[in-house]
Order: structure tokens, then sequence, then C-alpha cells
């Protein structure tokens, strides 16, 4: 954001570092647009990590603000308490007010919470404007922290008018028809919620319709439980499907054993290219569920994975969570083998994280839970699991994106993963950091060359079986280069002259520049 711009009337400011400048802060729109009178008097700011904390205070205090918001989350609270840290030392006279996941518990263990003049923890579309009254009147609350009210959610202004042209054109547009869940899975923090709230449906698919009629074209829905209600899940596929064109792209996360007909026959009238579903599966051990509060069919689960990769066209994102307490390696594996074997597009491996609130600590002593004390609070270690186990998990996860979810290597994945995928990929996960010893940074050639090596070096595949599938995979993925692996493979290898599409379609290749 360049300083010049900023607006010199500004009074209060709302901030916050966003992982991706492709990522748009929904929190702070919903601030803004329940700020009533003093919306004129407040601007929004969004930075990315990354950029210097010095730079982006300089442009946060251009425009001499009374009040400072900034929003604090787990992804960006090193950054954002760098920036605290430096406004209090440039302007003490701006008064800086902190919100977010990241500061609504255990403030006093939070060093950015210190920082700050007041924290409203919880909800702040109410809270938030109240408090900049009273300040702005030249009333000081005497608490520094204030729990956020929960109003009606008739009582909260919608966002969505203040998604600007440029955001519809080039950023996700997040979205919500419900808050909370009415699940209590202790990992997280909407555990704490007491159920899920819709907003009225009316009211919401109204506001989808201006947005899509200003442009807008890729919806993210972050709804813990959008298919909760089959009802209200029906009608807004109903709303899209009736609008779709060949940019639309919406994404849900659904509650992966409840999967009615009714939703079934709905979502399968969708093209390819146009649904993604974000499938929390967690963990498949019945005993480590039962311990964490998780409620949750597997073989209905199961089988619906199965149906929706086998009758539908939609995108599937299952996700599965290591380190949690009561599951060993085994376990873990057992459940990433199941999970495989429906096929999901993307499996993303994620290592359990201790969010400040969420009532997994509970486990702490009883499990041996061991975790970092700098964000984003990874278990370490576990009674079950030792830290050198988690480490090479770590890994594993890490090489899983690069190879697994990337798309890149869909004909050698039979080869890769074997009739025990997840034994196989460690094995791999293994070979790879001791040949390399890096996570990160890999050319797409080199990575080619690497597995071309594990499968002939390692596991001593025949080179015309291993690098066959692997051409084609490195010929399909529109790289120009020339990996060494070429020219030991089977057939005419030449690099093509253009590069070809990856499958998919244009609007899931916007979903994997996230």
């Amino acid at each position: 954001m360049n300083a010049a711009n900023a607006s010199t009337a500004q009074t209060i400011v709302l901030a916050t570092l966003n992982a991706r400048y492709i990522h748009a802060s929904l929190g702070l729109r919903y601030l803004l647009a329940n700020m009533g009178d003093l919306g004129a008097r407040t601007v929004l700011r969004e930075y990315v990590i990354g950029q210097r904390p010095i730079d982006i205070v300089e442009d946060l205090l251009a425009g001499r603000p009374r009040i400072l918001g900034l929003g604090v989350y787990v992804w960006n609270v090193e950054e954002a308490a760098k920036v605290a840290a430096l406004v209090k030392e440039i302007a003490p006279e701006v008064v800086m007010v902190l919100g977010g996941p990241e500061v609504s518990h255990e403030l006093d263990a939070s060093p950015i919470a210190a920082l700050a003049d007041y924290v409203v923890t919880g909800w702040g579309d109410a809270s938030f404007p109240r408090l900049c009254r009273s300040l702005l009147q030249g009333e000081r609350p005497p608490a520094r922290v204030i729990a956020g009210e929960q109003p009606p959610l008739h009582a909260i202004a919608l966002p969505y008018r203040h998604y600007t042209d440029a955001d519809i054109a080039h950023r996700l547009l997040y979205v919500e028809a419900s808050r909370g869940c009415p699940f209590k899975c202790e990992f997280c923090l909407s555990a704490l919620d007491r159920t899920a709230w819709p907003f009225d449906l009316e009211r919401f698919l109204a506001e989808m319709q201006s947005l899509y009629e200003r442009g807008a074209r890729h919806f993210k829905f972050v709804d813990r439980t959008f298919n909760l209600s089959v009802r209200t899940s029906l009608r807004i596929l109903e709303f899209f499907l009736a609008r779709m064109d060949d940019r639309l792209f919406l994404h849900f996360e659904l509650v992966p054993d409840h999967l009615p007909e009714a939703l079934k026959s709905a979502i399968a009238d969708f093209p390819p290219g146009s649904l993604q579903f974000e499938i929390g599966i967690q963990t498949l051990n019945p005993e480590v569920q039962a311990l964490i509060s998780r409620r949750q069919d597997n073989d209905q689960a199961l089988g619906n994975l199965c149906w929706l990769r086998e009758h539908t066209h939609a995108h599937i994102h299952a996700d599965l969570i290591a380190g949690l307490p009561g599951e060993d390696l085994a376990s873990f594996a057992r459940g990433f083998d199941l999970l495989c074997a429906q096929r999901p597009h993307e499996i993303q491996v994620g290592i359990l994280k201790r969010l400040r609130g969420a009532p997994i600590a509970r486990h702490t002593e009883a499990s041996g839970m061991r975790y970092n004390p700098h964000p984003p609070y990874n278990v370490l270690a576990t009674d079950r699991i030792d830290f050198a186990t988690m480490q090479r998990l770590g890994r594993f996860a890490r090489y899983w994106d690069l190879i697994g979810n990337s798309g890149r290597f869909v004909h050698s994945m039979a080869d890769l993963l074997g009739d025990e995928p997840f034994a196989r990929f460690m094995r791999l996960t293994d070979w790879l950091y001791a040949r390399t010893g890096q996570t990160h940074q890999f050319a797409v050639d080199r990575l080619f060359d690497l597995v071309a090596a594990f499968l002939t070096e390692e596991l001593r595949l025949p080179e015309a079986e291993a690098l066959a599938p692997l051409a084609r995979d490195y010929l399909a993925s529109g790289q120009r280069g020339s990996p060494a692996f070429l020219a030991r493979a089977p057939g005419p290898c030449a690099p093509p002259r253009h590069t070809p599409r990856r499958a998919g379609s244009a609007r899931q290749d916007r979903h994997h520049r996230q």
C-alpha cells in the first residue's frame, strides 16, 4: 500500500497481515461494515507476511490514525508483534486494539497482548465499534480486555460490499452462510461454540447475487459445517447451479458422514472444475475420536468419499491430523492407507497444533504432549510418537504436498505408493531427506530426477517400467527443461513446444495458487 494514497482524514485503521495477497480478510470487512457512523472515518489496510514491518508501520501511520485495530492469527502473530512493537515505539499516542483468535484466549502467555492498549476477545462486530466510540469521546474503558459481544446474526451488517473490484478480479472471496459449529472436536477452537448459527438465507443469497453481478466467480465458504442443514446447503447449491458458467468455482467444508440423497443429486449436477470439497477426516481411529470428542461414522464417511469420487466431478481435498493424543504411528498409517483407497484428489497431512484456547490442552499431561512454544504451536512429541518420529511425519507431510498433492505425478503414484501407501511414501520421505537434507525449494526438474532415482535405485524397479509413467507426468506438467532421467526413459520424450494444461480447469488452477 502506498503511503501517499492514505487519507489524512482517517481516524481508525483496520489492519492485518494475510498469508498471501490472494487472501482477503473477511474479519476486517465485517468490522468495517459494522462501524456505522464511524465507517467514513475508518480505512482498511491489508498486508502480506514477508513485507518489512517498518514499511508496514510507515504506511499505517501515514494518515495519522487515532485508533489502530490489528487482526492477529496464528499465521501472522510473530510479524504482527513486530508491527505492534514499532507502532508503540513510534506513535505511542495511537490506541492499539488487538482482536482475532490468537488473542482471544490465554492472554497472560501472549507477548503481543502485552503491547496492546485493548484486546477484544471473540466476536468483534459490535464490541469493537462501541469501544471506538468511547475512545473518540474521550472515555477510556478501565478494563484492557473486553469480552466480545455475540449479537444475533440479523443485527450484524454483512461485509460483502467491502470487497473491491480489485478483490473480485484478483483475490479469493471468503463468504459464510453460518457461524459456529455444533461439534466438539477438541483440536479446534470451534469446539468452544455452543452450536451453529445460520444467517438469514435470503439475505445472504441477495449478497451473493450482488457479488455475482459484479463479476465474482470464486466463492470460498468458511462455514465449518456447510452441509449441516441439508435444506440450506441444497438451496445454496441450486442458487449457484442456476448461474453456472465456465468460470464459477465454489469451495465448501463438508461434514464427512452426512450426505443425504437430495444433496448428492445436486452435487452430481455440477460440471468439472466448478466444485471443491474440503472434508475433515482427521483420524479414523475410533478410540482417538472418542478421546478428542469427535463424532464420526467412519464407514459412512469413507463411503461418502468413495461416492463423491466415483459419481461427481467435485475436487476432493481430505484432511488427516498426525500427533493426536492416543494415536501412534501405526494407527495413523492405517488411517492414511484407508483414506488413500478412496482416491481423494488431495490428502492434507497436518501436524496437530495446540491453538490457544482449544480444549485439546486437557490431554497435555496425560498423553505426554510436547508442543512448540512458538507459532504455529505444532506438537513435537507425545507418549505414542517420539520427537524423531514426529520430525519424520513433518517431512512426510511436506513431501506429500510436493509430490502427492501437486498433480504432477499422476501416472507415477502407483509405483510411489504400492500396496502400502504410507509405508512406501515414508520410505521415500526418509530416502529423500537423507539424499538432500532439505524439504523446500526443490526445482521441478530436480524433483523429477530424485523421484526417478528413488524408483530405480532404492526400489530397484526396472527402468522402462518406472520411467515411462514418470516421463508422461513430466511432459504433461508443461515443464520445458531437460531432467536427466528423460534420456533413459523409453519412447519419445522430447519436451513439448507448448505448455499443456494440468488436469482440471482454469478455475481449479486459481485454487492451487492459494
